[in-house]
């Protein structure tokens, strides 16, 4: 029987999640619907569905959006090419890529221009990784590469081994992506290394919360979409410490069957994932469990990101 459901702290949303679905709200606001956003704002379904009620149209292709629109740039980011046709076409817009993304489309412009060749640790696919690759400006005397994996980074081949950077998607898995450098560092010595890891710092922190709940508990529920990509990582990293792990959006998608099967519960919540649905979710775990709620850890996180000039 369950006795008590523990809360992870830190967890939910994260700086450049809150700055997102601010500029898109406040662009509403001011400019009325409908405001265009490039891809999901942020990858989360409950969000997504929320902004579009309110007039937030999510396209994929910027040639989809009419003439004299507002466009926004999601969370993830954009290449070069997309900034550049929404320019082109003469479209408002805002960004709002997270700043800790930007750091690393800036880290990858630096290095071409330095004429480096870059490797992207990072996931096929995914739309930050689709932005960051698209922002590497110098093909002639510059290559970059994608690793995902410690498979990868053992096999691939550098053209211009001596004259190496590296760069990171920012939700990846902390741990595996210090084997991968490790991997990478060990076969290509002079790879220059970011001096601060572009792994975000709430990704980062919901990791170790993880680490450390899942040795307290035999079944941990993960608030956040399936695309999510650090929401994934938290799943996965709960099941590598021995936990039985499930990743949701609403309390519906919970086997309530199997809660009889665990004592000990606990619920985290991704960076893109309301805290409106955590505590939603806890509640109606603790009326079905009959359980007690109880924060665990502490949430030490004030980073704030400005929003961009005409939304403040």
């Amino acid at each position: 029987m369950t006795n008590e459901i523990k809360l992870a702290n830190p967890r939910g949303f994260c700086a450049g999640v809150d700055r997102a679905i601010d500029i898109v709200n406040k662009a509403l606001d001011i400019y009325g619907a409908p405001v265009y956003v490039k891809h999901e704002v942020v990858h989360n379904k409950v969000v997504v569905n929320d902004l579009k009620k309110r007039g937030a149209i999510f396209v994929e292709n910027i040639n989809e959006i009419p003439d004299e629109s507002l466009v926004i740039f999601s969370a993830h980011g954009v290449s070069s090419e997309v900034e550049e046709t929404t320019k082109s076409r003469n479209l408002n817009y805002f960004d709002a890529t997270c700043p800790l993304v930007t750091k690393v489309h800036m880290e990858v412009i630096k290095h071409a221009k330095a004429n480096k060749d870059i490797i992207l640790v990072g996931h096929q696919g995914h739309p930050e990784v689709e932005g960051t690759m698209g922002r590497h400006i110098n093909s002639q005397n510059s290559s970059i590469y994608l690793v995902q994996d410690e498979q990868e980074a053992q096999n691939i081949e550098i053209k211009n081994k001596k004259n190496l950077a590296l760069v990171t998607q920012t939700t990846l898995s902390v741990d595996e992506t210090k084997s991968i450098i490790k991997i990478l560092k060990n076969r290509f010595p002079d790879i220059i290394i970011p001096k601060k890891d572009d792994i975000c710092y709430a990704t980062q922190n919901r990791q170790d919360a993880v680490k450390q709940l899942a040795l307290e508990s035999d079944y941990l529920i993960v608030v956040g979409s399936k695309n999510s990509s650090n929401s994934n990582r938290l799943k996965e990293l709960a099941e590598k410490c021995g936990c039985k792990s499930a990743l949701i959006d609403e309390f519906i998608d919970i086997n309530l069957s199997d809660l009889k099967n665990y004592r000990k519960i606990s619920i985290t919540a991704g960076a893109s994932a309301p805290e409106s649905k955590v505590m939603e979710i806890a509640k109606s775990l603790e009326v079905y469990t009959n359980a007690k709620i109880v924060e665990y850890g502490e949430d030490n996180e004030d980073i704030y990101f400005k929003l961009p000039p005409g939304l403040r």
